[in-house]
Order: C-alpha cells, then sequence, then structure tokens
C-alpha cells in the first residue's frame, strides 16, 4: 500500500509539473491571462505531492515497513527515533524526496508572492523554468532514484542507516540546511532565464528575488559550517575541513553566491556588471546541480557521498543543458546586456566589489580544479591522482587574506570616487588597531607571517566594522536624544541591509581568526595509559579511569573515562568511545570533546583495553575551535537582520556633522 502510494504521489507531482508547463506555455503564447493564472495554480499541486510523498516515505520508515527496499537498507527496529526520522535524507533516493519537498516549498512561495503579477511575461517564465526543473526531479525519483521499490522478500529487520549518519543528531540538522541552501538557489536562477528570454535583464529582476537569495545564502552558510561541526564530533580525527570532495561541493556554490550578493550592489546601484551577475546565478545554480552529482553519482570516495546508482548520466545531462542555456542566453543577449554604468575611479566602494568578486571567482576556480581534476584525470587517462590539503591551502590563503582586506576597506570606500581625506578618517584608526594586533600576536608567540597577516587584517576589519556602528549611533542619539543601547537598536533597523552585512562580516572574521589559530596552534598526540595512569599533554592533564561496556539494540559501545585537569582544576571526566554497530564491518569512533573559548581538548579512543588494561588516546589540544560555531552564528543572525523591513521613522532635523553617519549606501550580506 505504502510503495503504491508513494508512487502515486511521485507521479502525480510529475503530472501537476508538465501540465504547468503545458499551461504557461500556451499562456505566453497567445497572451492567455487565464491560462497563466491556472499555470501559477499547478505549483501547489506539486508541492501537495512533495509533502505526500514525503509523508508516505516517514510512514514507512517509522513503522518500520521493511517491504520497501529504501526502509530495509537504511532502517532497523533498533534505530532510535531521531535517527528512523532522519533516515528519510540517510541514502538517494530519500535524500531527491526530500530535494523535491524543499523545490515545492520555495517554488509555492515564489507563486504566492508573485500572485498579483501572475500574468506578467517575467513571472510566467520564472514560473514555467520552475516546473521544469521540478519535473526533472520527479523524472528522477519515478526512474532510477525511486524510493518506494519493493523487495520480493521481506526481512524481519533492515541493515540501519550508516554508522556515520546515526551517531550524531547533528545529521538531523545538517543536510535540510544545506538542501535549503541549494534549493533556494532556483529561484534567482528561474527569474535569471526569464529575464534573459524576455529581454528584461535591467535590476528588476534583482529586486524580485533578492530575499530569496538571501534566504539561500543564509541556509548554505548555516549548512557548510553545520556540516563542518559534524566532521569534527563523529569523524575523529580532530580537524573540520579536509577538503573532501563533497566539502568541496557545498562550499563552491557558497563562494559564487557570495559573489553574487556582493556584486548586485553594484548593478541595483550603478546599473553595471549585468552580464557578470547573471553568470553568477547561473554559475551557482550550476554548481548545486555538480553539488548533487558528486554526492549522489558514486563517482568519488567520501564519507559523505552515496553509494553508486544511475543517476549520474542524468545529473550530467542536466547539468550540460542548464549549462548551455544559461550560456547561449547570455550570448543572445549580449548586445542588450551592456551596462549604461562604468568606473569613475579604482578606488571606489564598486571598484573594491569587482575586486572582491574577482578573488571570490578566483577562489572557486582554485577549488573546483582541485575537486574535479582527478576525476578528470582518471577519466580520461586511467590514472587514480590525489589533490590532498597542501594544494588547497597554499592556494586559498592568498585569496582568503586579500578578502580579508577588502572586508574592512570596501565598505568604508564611498561610490564613484574617494577622497583622501574621507579614506583616513574612516580607516586610519583601525588601521592602526590592526597593526598593534600584529605587535601583540608576535608577543604571543605567533611567528608565521600567514597568522600575523590574519590576525591583523582581522582585527582591522572587525574595528572598521564598530566604527561604522558607532558612527551611525552616534548620530541617531544626537538626532533622537536616545541611549546607546536604543540608538545601536534604531540605526539597525534604519538600514537592516548594511548592518545586518556587517554583523555577517563580524561572523567571517570569527572564522579566520578560529581557522588560522586551530590550524597553526594544535597539539596532537597519542598516548598509551593503564588505570590510574596520567599523562600531561599542553599543560592539560589527562588521568584514565577506566573502560565501561554498554549494549543496547543499536549498538555495543566500549567507552573509556578520562579525567581532564588543568592548573589544579578539575574539567570533568569525559569518554571518548568506539561504536559496533550490527551491520557494520568496522568499529565507529566517537570522539569526546571538552570546549572552552580559549582551547577545545578532543579525545579519541584508538585502542580499547588489551594487555595490562591499557588504551590509547588520541589527545588534540585545538586552540579556538568554538569560535568557528560562533562565527556561523553571527552569520545566521546578520542574515536574519538583512531580511528585515526598514524601519521608516520620520527623521528630525540632521545635527551638524552627520552625513557621515548615515551612510546609505547598502551592503549585502
Amino acid at each position: 500500500m505504502k510503495a503504491s502510494l508513494g508512487v502515486f504521489a511521485l507521479a502525480l507531482g510529475a503530472s501537476f509539473a508538465a501540465l504547468g508547463i503545458v499551461t504557461l506555455a500556451r499562456g505566453i503564447r497567445r497572451s492567455d491571462d487565464s491560462l497563466l493564472r491556472l499555470g501559477r495554480r499547478f505549483v501547489f499541486g506539486v508541492l501537495a505531492a512533495g509533502i505526500l510523498a514525503v509523508l508516505v516515505m516517514e510512514w514507512g520508515l517509522l513503522s518500520h515497513d521493511f517491504s520497501l527496499q529504501y526502509v530495509a537498507e537504511n532502517n532497523a527496529r533498533g534505530t532510535p527515533l531521531l535517527f528512523t526520522i532522519t533516515g528519510l535524507w540517510a541514502a538517494l533516493e530519500g535524500s531527491i524526496l526530500l530535494w523535491l519537498l524543499v523545490l515545492g516549498g520555495f517554488l509555492a512561495f515564489a507563486a504566492h508572492k508573485f500572485r498579483a503579477r501572475a500574468t506578467d511575461p517575467l513571472v510566467a517564465w520564472a514560473t514555467l523554468v520552475g516546473l521544469v526543473i521540478a519535473l526533472f526531479f520527479f523524472a528522477l525519483v519515478l526512474g532510477p532514484a525511486n524510493p518506494f521499490k519493493t523487495l520480493a522478500v521481506v526481512p524481519s529487520d533492515g541493515n540501519g542507516p550508516n554508522p556515520l549518519l546515526q551517531n550524531h543528531p547533528l545529521m538531523a540538522f545538517h543536510p535540510p540546511m544545506l538542501y535549503l541552501g541549494y534549493v533556494g538557489f532556483t529561484i534567482p536562477f528561474m527569474f535569471a532565464i526569464a529575464a534573459l528570454i524576455t529581454g528584461r535583464f535591467g535590476e528588476g529582476w534583482l529586486t524580485d528575488t533578492r530575499r530569496a537569495t538571501l534566504v539561500a545564502w543564509g541556509f548554505l552558510s548555516v549548512g557548510v559550517l553545520l556540516g563542518a561541526w559534524w566532521s569534527y564530533e563523529v569523524l575523529g580525527w580532530g580537524g573540520y575541513w579536509a577538503w573532501d570532495p563533497v566539502e568541496n561541493a557545498s562550499l563552491l556554490p557558497w563562494l559564487t553566491a557570495t559573489a553574487f550578493i556582493h556584486s548586485v550592489i553594484v548593478q541595483e546601484r550603478r546599473g553595471m556588471l549585468r552580464v557578470w551577475n547573471l553568470s553568477l546565478i547561473i554559475a551557482t545554480f550550476c554548481l548545486t546541480i555538480l553539488g548533487t552529482f558528486l554526492t549522489r553519482s558514486g563517482i568519488i570516495n567520501s564519507v559523505h557521498s552515496f553509494t553508486e546508482s544511475g543517476i549520474g548520466p542524468w545529473l550530467l545531462t542536466f547539468l550540460g543543458l542548464v549549462a548551455a542555456t544559461g550560456i547561449g542566453l547570455i550570448a543572445w543577449r549580449g548586445d542588450a546586456l551592456r551596462a549604461p554604468g562604468r568606473l569613475d575611479s579604482p578606488v571606489s566602494r564598486e571598484s573594491a566589489f569587482l575586486v572582491n568578486n574577482l578573488l571570490f571567482a578566483g577562489l572557486a576556480f582554485v577549488v573546483l580544479l582541485g575537486t574535479v581534476y582527478p576525476l578528470l584525470a582518471e577519466a580520461l587517462q586511467g590514472r587514480r591522482l590525489s589533490v590532498g590539503e597542501p594544494y588547497f591551502e597554499r592556494m586559498t590563503t592568498p585569496i582568503g587574506i586579500a578578502l580579508l582586506f577588502l572586508m574592512a576597506v570596501a565598505p568604508a570606500l564611498p561610490w564613484r570616487v574617494t577622497k583622501g581625506e574621507v579614506l583616513r578618517r574612516r580607516l586610519l584608526i583601525p588601521a592602526w588597531i590592526g597593526g598593534l594586533t600584529m605587535v601583540v600576536a608576535l608577543g604571543l608567540g605567533a611567528r608565521g607571517l600567514t597568522d600575523l597577516l590574519v590576525f591583523g587584517l582581522a582585527s582591522f576589519a572587525f574595528a572598521a566594522i564598530v566604527r561604522q556602528f558607532y558612527v551611525g549611533a552616534r548620530a541617531r542619539r544626537t538626532a533622537y536624544k536616545e541611549g546607546w543601547v536604543r540608538a545601536t537598536a534604531r540605526t539597525v533597523r534604519s538600514n537592516p541591509r548594511l548592518y545586518g552585512g556587517l554583523i555577517v562580516h563580524v561572523g567571517v572574521i570569527l572564522i579566520a581568526i578560529a581557522l588560522a589559530a586551530s590550524s597553526s596552534y594544535s597539539t596532537k598526540e597519542e598516548v598509551r595509559l593503564a588505570k590510574g595512569e596520567s599523562v600531561t599533554v599542553d599543560g592539560y592533564r589527562l588521568t584514565y579511569l577506566g573502560n565501561t561496556v554498554t549494549v543496547s539494540d543499536q549498538k555495543r559501545v566500549v567507552k573509556a573515562r578520562v579525567r581532564i585537569e588543568r592548573g589544579g582544576d578539575d574539567l570533568g571526566v569525559y569518554a571518548p568511545a568506539v561504536n559496533i554497530f550490527p551491520n557494520s564491518t568496522s568499529a565507529i569512533g566517537t570522539p569526546s570533546v571538552r570546549t572552552g573559548l580559549l582551547r577545545d581538548v578532543y579525545l579519541t579512543l584508538i585502542s580499547s583495553p588489551v594487555e595490562g588494561g591499557r588504551v590509547t588516546l588520541g589527545v588534540a589540544v585545538n586552540p579556538m575551535v568554538v569560535w568557528l560555531w560562533i562565527g556561523g552564528g553571527f552569520l545566521a543572525v546578520g542574515t536574519t537582520i538583512a531580511l528585515l523591513p526598514v524601519l521608516r521613522r520620520r527623521r528630525p532635523e540632521a545635527p551638524a556633522e552627520t552625513p557621515e553617519a548615515v551612510e546609505p549606501d547598502p551592503v549585502p550580506a
């Protein structure tokens, strides 16, 4: 019954998408408003079908219906409730279902938002493009990625999820956040293609999709950081980013989307970079499809990727069609896309944004090359190549440092032309603070030039951001006779796009500092201890207290209890573990992390007690890792603020010397 109902839901969704495409196409061709209004309604049918299919699959998972092949392979009676629910996206077929659900939600949101403009050709074409994308993914789940296949012989129990996917609650949040980011970029892509088709490629489509783009970018940012956190808490190697191809696949669209969010301001303000912005949003959508291919085709060996499947050729074909369509439309409209604006000075905000975009594009190219080149070499020459961490760090570090510098300078630059006096007034004090920070860091033991530059530029950028908040709040406090807290809050609400973007920049600064500190100053050792023995690692005293063994239907867990002390203070007992799952061929380690604002103590159980009751522990002392996750919080808060409506208030007569305080130029998140 569940299989039939699930397939019916998928067929219904595909039918709604196809009918919507035909109806909208005829309505556009005939300029028939009634058909255009009817066509948008099929979007809600697509969403309803996606919801029904997901509910049927969750019903099968929760009821342990092992007649469904997907349930038998990714669920078991002993699987905890949380991981039973998250089993929906634990493997290929279910993950495509989640993709369809999210896509239906975004399409329905767009159809509702633009309901008053249903007869507008731009909106109609955008909706048609969205339905074509939905039809493709419905074809996937009705064909090679059907999640409702049944088994002739029903097993009494299932295999359970991949052990790595039932070892931490972050799996309930990381994949959905990535999907909300990936799929969310469908909305600006739809409108970009529609703008090219209709010839309305000015600034209107940017305004229509600005919020959707920010929402998608925010979800993708949080999803990438949650993936790093999951890796840190689950994989047991003491790190959070290994330049794994699937990790890179989520980073690539983030890089191009970040470039787009910045450069779109230049187009809105000066009418420049039209071709560039259209290219960026098409590239971002293409990279989400590439990421889907890398994750789900089985072409790469990664702890994040799903098993080999038959959808690889489908995704590559779709990717090729999307790229060819986008490039062809831009070439077709090439002459008309010439922007009226131009750069007036190399030292201006638009120039800084242009350099910012080139750096992000260069960074994306470096990551893409390191990710895809080994696959191309193997496909064309039959050679297995590996591009590892040294390549990525050597190539990306200079670009990252340049972006930090621009983060401090760009928001302080006026549009068109910058006068030296303005630059000195806005950047002199932050530059001094950055220089002093480098001196202090050198005195505290920082030796590498890269680390010194990161610490100095991060403090330079942070001081410049604080100055902008101070100047804005001071002007409002003077004008309205308010306290600092109220004045700051109202300043943010007066231009949420600007100040939300600055808060996002604070998050990026914290992440940059954490990356530099944790990668350069961590300590790693392996120690072998008997019960009651102690060892000191980087000032932390570790005492092995013994081990415990617990057995449940889900797994067998061996834990080593370790007391951590520092300077005579007892910091608590931590328990790195090894988990043995019934259907797994190898044990899965679970680290235990003592998190602090300045350092993490990261413990892994390398070998269980054997000879004389001794254990081998991996010990890593990682500085400032928690600031990665705090920085991610700032990204989320800043993005949320940037989405708020502007707080309108009648302005009193402005006090003297406040032209700089208002800073009306919007800076994107």
